[in-house]
């Protein structure tokens, strides 16, 4: 704490003795006023001798004003023939210690609409305004002695020429060397022109960039309105930091006009925050700004853009302006914190403007300070702080949309879960009844029909035994067929027709027929499920039973292999042949329901008989058909 009140301390001391004022440098608050008159303004002389000069000199304190009427000084412009004047001002300077370090003369504003020349014992050594007058008034810093002197100067002496009917005003004087008093001059330079300068330039940069944003986006016209706003509000603050002549000029017309746009934009941001129109106030605006816009052009001659005539506009925007700050505290008032900042700022901003008018006419003295280069200063800070706001405003919406995003999420997907639970659930119950199904159908069309074939055999009495032996076989044969369809294992093409062949292959040695199995490797089949693969055993089956029971035959070849982007299996037998055509169409079930099982799985079937025996073709393709509704396992 102790260390922290050292620091602190010797923080105050340093800012204590930088501000200081230095013994060396002199202070002057008295001058002496002479005012002569003339027929025009003319440039100063280069050597001027203050007694020589006519008319009565009066003391006045410094900093000092002429008394300022703006009706007449407009009035008196209208006129001819009104003449110029030249106002002197004498400051007696006190001595100062010999040396060689130049003796420096700082003065916070001189104010005339003419050239100003400042003379040191009579020989001139600055002057300023030789061709027009600038809309701002700089500070003066100018070395009284060139850097060498054999002795101080005794008498500062100021002229100022100007027109009869404006007024002039001198702030008081510093001397001193340039060490002891530059910090006067370059903190005034500093803070009345160069920090609004970069103030402007920043509330520029942020409106071209909303300008930019809707140039982009081409629907909230807030941010065209204040790229407007930014825009108007750097071109009114010109004339603080610019030199900038008084005549009529289009930059001069721009410094004017700027201060009306920048009231009218404002007026149509108020009215776009709370989406309300107000005609009236919109036509009175709109009627002044169109008046002072057509009056001021720099075509228009006989009103001369001049400091004679500004006042009488300034004081138009006086009026102006805080109207709109009303309506805006009207149209905010417990409803927009926005609204009620921008119209504080038309507030605030009229206030500034008010001074700085002031100090224009001479209401106020020439070392107050002009506030209207702070007024970007104050926007920018003013509409970054709500801009901020806003984007920290839809950060933490974001911030809780993500949230309650985040908890619908988890909520749909524990819903989808659950969903899906339940999909699967009843995926799986129905698989179990397509399969049930399946089964029932299976064994309804096969072993169901082989047990009533028996049934009616034994009922009627012609069935011995080996003719009961035979139907029990195909009752079993059925059976087993389908037991193997319901083996996942046996979607395997190969291992299918094996299975076949293991079932079959006894049976067939029995009834004294010789089986040739020609088999080798054949193409997977993906698509063979255990649903197409009992389509596949049935129409074989039928194909092989064909040859048992109806050809006679006591050979029969099974062959598999690849043939045309597909898997094909041939069953030939040795036996007597059949006409295909004559056995489709003479109600044959047999042909027909194989037919049926191969065009439900996508497969081609054919079949070719003659007398050397018959031949039952059957391709599969290798990838999976197209689905067919032919039939039902």
């Amino acid at each position: 704490m102790s260390r922290f009140l050292a620091v602190f301390l010797l923080w105050v001391g340093l800012v204590g003795a930088s501000c200081a004022q230095p013994a060396a440098a002199a202070h002057l608050t008295f001058a002496e006023v002479l005012t002569t008159r003339e027929a025009e303004v003319t440039p100063p002389p280069q050597r001027v001798d203050s007694r020589a000069l006519a008319g009565e000199w009066r003391t006045v304190p410094l900093p000092f004003a002429q008394p300022h009427d703006v009706l007449g000084q407009a009035a008196d412009a209208l006129s001819t023939g009104a003449g110029a004047m030249v106002t002197w001002y004498r400051v007696r300077v006190p001595a100062q210690p010999e040396g060689s370090t130049p003796l420096m003369l700082y003065v916070a504003r001189m104010k005339a609409y003419g050239p100003i020349a400042v003379y040191a014992d009579g020989r001139l050594v600055s002057q300023r305004q030789l061709e027009d007058v600038p809309w701002y008034w700089a500070p003066l810093w100018v070395a009284l002695d060139n850097g060498v002197r054999e002795a101080a100067p005794k008498e500062v002496l100021v002229r100022m020429a100007h027109p009869a009917h404006t007024r002039t005003a001198l702030a008081s004087l510093w001397l001193g060397p340039a060490d002891t008093i530059a910090w006067r001059y370059l903190g005034r330079q500093w803070l009345q022109r160069d920090v609004p300068a970069m103030a402007g330039g920043a509330f520029l940069a942020v409106g071209l960039f909303s300008w930019g944003v809707w140039l982009r986006g081409g629907r909230d016209v807030v941010f065209l309105l204040f790229g407007i706003l930014s825009i108007a509000s750097f071109i009114r603050g010109l004339h603080y930091y610019v030199e900038l002549p008084v005549r009529d000029d289009v930059l001069g017309w721009l410094t004017v006009n700027a201060l009306f746009w920048l009231i009218g934009a404002v007026h149509h941001v108020q009215m776009r925050l709370h989406d309300v129109r107000m005609p009236r106030l919109s036509a009175v605006l709109h009627t002044i700004i169109a008046a002072v816009f057509i009056v001021t052009l720099p075509v228009i001659r006989h009103l001369p853009n001049t400091p004679d005539f500004s006042p009488l506009v300034y004081v138009l925007a006086m009026v102006t302006s805080p109207m709109v700050a009303i309506a805006g505290f009207r149209l905010s008032w417990r409803r927009s914190t926005d609204g009620m900042l921008v119209a504080s700022t038309v507030i605030i901003g009229t206030a500034f403007g008010f001074n700085d008018w002031a100090i224009q006419n001479n209401l106020l003295g020439p070392e107050a300070w002009y506030l209207g280069p702070y007024a970007n200063l104050f926007n920018f800070t003013l509409f970054s702080a709500i801009t901020f706001r806003h984007y920290m405003t839809a950060v933490r919406g974001v911030k809780a949309a993500n949230v309650v995003l985040g908890e619908r999420l988890a909520a749909k997907e524990l819903e989808l879960r659950d969903s899906y639970e339940r999909l699967r659930e009843v995926e799986r119950l129905r698989t179990l009844s397509e399969e049930r199904q399946r089964l029932m159908q299976d064994m309804h069309d096969g072993l169901g029909s082989s047990l009533h074939s028996a049934l009616r055999a034994v009922e009627r009495g012609k069935a011995d035994g080996a003719a009961m032996g035979d139907i029990l076989r195909g009752c079993i044969d059925d059976l087993r067929l389908t037991i193997d369809a319901m083996d996942p294992a046996h979607t395997d093409l190969t291992l299918l027709l094996a299975t076949l062949r293991h079932r079959l292959g006894m049976r067939l040695a029995q009834a004294g027929i010789d089986f040739v199995w020609q088999v080798g490797d054949v193409p997977a089949l993906p698509w063979l499920d255990p649903g197409r693969s009992l389509h596949v055993l049935r129409i074989l089956q039928e194909a092989l039973a064909n040859s048992l029971k109806h050809s006679n035959a006591d050979r029969i070849e099974l062959s598999a292999g690849a043939s045309d982007g597909g898997v094909c299996i041939r069953i030939q037998d040795n036996g007597r042949g059949f006409d295909v055509e004559q056995a489709l169409g003479a109600g044959g079930r047999g042909l027909r329901n194989q037919r049926r099982r191969a065009d439900h799985v996508g497969a081609r079937l054919s079949w070719h008989a003659d007398a050397a025996g018959a031949c039952t073709r059957l391709w599969l393709p290798l990838t999976e058909p197209a689905p067919s509704t032919a039939m039902t396992p």
